[in-house]
């Protein structure tokens, strides 16, 4: 049996798409012929992305932001007219870091909505869909703090922990369906908000505590997300796949 990954007419939706790894998701997706539909949380951005895109019809931008109830139940909105989802990748997430006795109860409104909220929101929707067309696949993109965690992230850890719920759940409810959830949990992964949330120094010295003894590249993550979203996945569904080069079990 040959073994590839083939997306040519399968309609794939992805969130938090403009950069690390979910654009690098979004990329191979491409490339393997699916139609995509994209978000971003800048409105700029997302136009010209679409400026850009204009002569390629199996791209398509939206703005949201999921911390906004309105910004999402109008994205809602917009995907409950496509006429087929086969894939649903919920990679959007924040991370405000805090200790615990300093948390800001709207840093904590905001990680629920988009890390927690966002994700189910977005499965009970596509989910419709996918049970009637009896195929789906979703990869809730979580954290190996959905496992571990470390100071300042209990806000954090809580909605990663929270979102694999949501995968277990759902996994039980929708096998029946041929439609496969699964969580996919990267440790450091070499993005935006890696560098934003840790300084050089910090991320020299975590580099030192992973086996493999680097962070992880978006382009490598997303490899993981194409098979879990993939026709080759027919058997794996309700797991929590880290993917963090060791650095979990040292």
């Amino acid at each position: 049996m040959k073994f590839e990954f083939d997306f040519k007419g399968q309609t794939v939706l992805i969130t938090g798409a403009t950069r690390g790894i979910g654009k690098a998701a979004a990329e191979q997706f491409f490339q393997l012929g699916a139609s995509l539909v994209l978000t971003g949380t800048k409105q700029e951005q997302v136009n010209a992305l679409n400026r850009g895109r204009k002569n390629q019809a199996r791209i398509e931008y939206h703005c949201v932001d999921f911390s906004d109830r309105e910004s999402t139940e109008r994205f809602l909105k917009d995907i409950g007219r496509l006429k087929r989802i086969d894939v649903c990748i919920n990679n959007a997430g924040i991370n405000r870091i805090n200790d615990i006795d300093q948390g800001l109860l709207a840093d904590l409104d905001d990680m629920m909505n988009v890390n927690l909220k966002a994700p189910y929101l977005l499965i009970r929707q596509v989910s419709k869909v996918m049970k009637r067309q009896k195929y789906g696949r979703i990869v809730n993109v979580g954290s190996i703090f959905s496992q571990i965690s470390r100071p300042k992230r209990s806000m954090y850890s809580m909605t990663k922990f929270g979102l694999h719920g949501i995968t277990v759940a759902a996994a039980n409810e929708l096998a029946q369906h041929n439609v496969l959830i699964n969580t996919l949990s990267p440790g450091f992964v070499l993005t935006d908000l890696t560098k934003k949330n840790l300084s050089r120094v910090e991320r020299a010295e975590l580099k030192r505590g992973i086996p493999m003894g680097r962070f992880a590249r978006p382009e490598e993550i997303a490899k993981l997300i194409v098979f879990l979203a993939s026709s080759q996945n027919t058997y794996l569904t309700g797991q929590n796949i880290i993917a963090d080069g060791g650095y979990v079990n040292v």
